[in-house]
């Protein structure tokens, strides 16, 4: 451990980071190009929470990435007690050898002068690269979490869904027609849905959802955003490619709770799975659910299927 030197990041130690998170963290490659997005530019990015390891040649051989906010997501709240640790990984030459125990130590020690005290692996919004830690995919990774007092909060679920041949089913038509009948509205979003839509998402569901929508706006999503309404009340949305620009992955989705069991989320899932299919798709998928909430059961009903699990990990820093 001698010969190993550890630092924040510096300006042009990004092509090495890309290099070897490519190498290690083979199920979650990376672009340059989307590196520097998702955390070079984030407006939360302090260079030292970058925590770097080199040997005695000046070759990077570990990584660990500590964030807080700067920048609160909504109003004024920084959420001062919360760090993050979006991404880990050491040179598989270099384990067991404490490279990836001094690195987190640093970056704990960092958030710890910050005014943290939980940390958290890997729920960061907005620019997490997975929700927590996948087990199965990263045996390794999970024993280093548990072995360094993080404990599992809960478990979310990856899902994929195949647009080949997709129809809309004849009782999802005829829910929609009877709810048509009744008083609500499946449209296209418009932009004097925009204003009231962000704010809905904010009032309702979370920041975060907001934030991906008017980002999402921005580069032209409106078309691929859906409203539903009742009686000109807006109850419900749903969209595609509102995350990265990659127009495959589904969401943000959500309904009003007290428009749910009317199926109203069943009408806008499938409007939105035939606009996707319309627009030439060939699949849909999202990164973050609960499998045993109501949205999961609806997406297994529809037909997705589970295709990873992360466990979304926290530690207490003393």
């Amino acid at each position: 451990m001698g010969q190993i030197a550890t630092r924040g990041y510096r300006p042009g130690d990004e092509g090495p980071l890309v290099e070897l998170w490519n190498r290690v963290l083979l199920l979650d490659p990376v672009t340059a190009k989307r590196f520097r997005n998702l955390v070079l530019l984030d407006a939360n990015f302090d260079p030292e929470g970058l925590r770097l390891a080199f040997d005695e040649t000046d070759r990077l051989v570990g990584c660990v990435y500590a964030v807080r906010r700067q920048l609160p997501m909504s109003g004024t709240e920084l959420e001062p007690e919360n760090g993050w640790i979006p991404f880990f990984f050491v040179d598989p030459r270099f384990e067991r050898q404490g490279v990836g125990s001094r690195l987190l130590l640093e970056a704990e020690r960092f958030l710890r002068e910050h005014g943290c005290t939980k940390l958290f692996f890997a729920s960061y919004a907005p620019n997490y690269i997975v929700p927590g830690i996948d087990a199965a995919g990263y045996p390794k990774g999970a024993a280093f979490l548990q072995k360094n007092a993080f404990t599992k909060q809960y478990s979310a679920v990856a899902m994929d869904y195949s647009l080949v041949g997709y129809e809309t089913p004849p009782e999802v038509e005829a829910l929609k027609r009877q709810r048509e009948e009744e008083g609500y509205t499946f449209r296209t979003a418009q932009d004097s849905d925009l204003t009231e839509l962000i704010r809905f998402n904010l009032e309702i569901f979370n920041p975060d959802w907001a934030r991906a929508i008017r980002e999402g706006i921005l580069q032209g999503l409106p078309e691929q955003i859906l409203v539903a309404r009742e009686c000109g009340r807006l109850v419900g949305f749903c969209l595609f490619g509102g995350y990265e620009g990659i127009r495959e992955r589904f969401g943000p989705f959500g309904v009003h709770p007290d428009q749910r069991g009317r199926g109203i989320g069943k009408i806008l899932l499938h409007h939105c799975l035939h606009t996707m299919r319309a627009h030439g798709l060939h699949g849909a998928w999202f990164l973050w659910t609960g499998e045993q909430s109501p949205a999961g059961h609806l997406y297994k009903q529809t037909g997705f299927s589970v295709t990873r699990t992360f466990d979304i990990m926290v530690k207490t820093l003393a």
